[in-house]
C-alpha cells in the first residue's frame, strides 16, 4: 500500500512540474505594445538567428568557422549590427544571413545580408488572444523580394521570419523598442 501512495505522489509531482508557466504581463505592458504597433514606429534588434538547417549548411557551419556556442541551428548576433526599422509605411533592414541561396547571387558574394529599404506592401496587423501582435508584409531589396512575418509580445520580445525569392527562410529572435525621433 505504501508503494501505491508513493507511486501516486510521484505521478502528481511529475504532472505538476510539467504544467506550463505563463508569464504575467501588466496592462501597462499591453498598452505600451498597442501604442508601439499602432504608431508603426519601432525598431527590432535580434540577438539570435535560426537558419533553416540543411545538410550542406550544417556541414559548413559545423566545420569550425563559427565562434564557440554557435552551431548550424542557432547563431548568436550579440555584438553584430542588425535591425529592422518600421517608420509609418517605410522600412529598412540590415540582417546577417546564413543559409542556402538558390540563384541571383551578387557577383563577388557581397549580398550576404538581407537589406531592404523603401515602402512596405500588403502591411497587415493582427492582434492575438494573448495580446501579442502578428505583423506581415512584403519588402524588396535591389534584387530580391521578401515576405516578412513578425510576432511581437507584450514583454517586447520579437520573433521575425523572413523568406526570400532566392534564399531559404530564416528566423530572428530579439527585442523591439520604440523608434527614436
Amino acid at each position: 500500500m505504501k508503494s501505491f501512495y508513493f507511486f501516486i505522489s510521484v505521478n502528481v509531482l511529475t504532472l505538476m512540474s510539467c504544467v506550463s508557466h505563463k508569464s504575467i504581463v501588466s496592462q501597462e505592458d499591453i498598452d505600451a505594445l498597442d501604442s508601439l504597433v499602432k504608431n508603426q514606429r519601432f525598431q527590432i534588434h535580434s540577438d539570435w538567428l535560426y537558419p533553416q538547417a540543411s545538410i550542406a549548411l550544417q556541414q559548413v557551419l559545423n566545420s569550425g568557422i563559427l565562434q564557440g556556442g554557435n552551431n548550424a541551428n542557432s547563431i548568436s548576433l550579440i555584438g553584430n549590427p542588425n535591425f529592422i526599422r518600421i517608420s509609418g509605411d517605410s522600412i529598412s533592414s540590415y540582417l546577417p544571413y546564413y543559409g542556402e541561396r538558390r540563384m541571383q547571387v551578387d557577383y563577388g558574394g557581397r549580398d550576404s545580408t538581407i537589406e531592404f529599404e523603401g515602402l512596405v506592401k500588403n502591411y497587415k496587423v493582427e492582434k492575438n488572444k494573448d495580446h501579442s501582435y502578428t505583423i506581415s508584409f512584403e519588402a524588396k531589396s535591389k534584387m530580391e523580394g521578401f515576405k516578412v512575418f513578425i510576432e511581437l509580445t507584450p514583454t517586447l520580445k520579437s520573433d521575425v521570419t523572413i523568406s526570400g525569392n532566392s534564399r531559404s527562410s530564416i528566423n530572428y529572435i530579439g527585442n523591439v523598442k520604440p523608434l527614436d525621433e
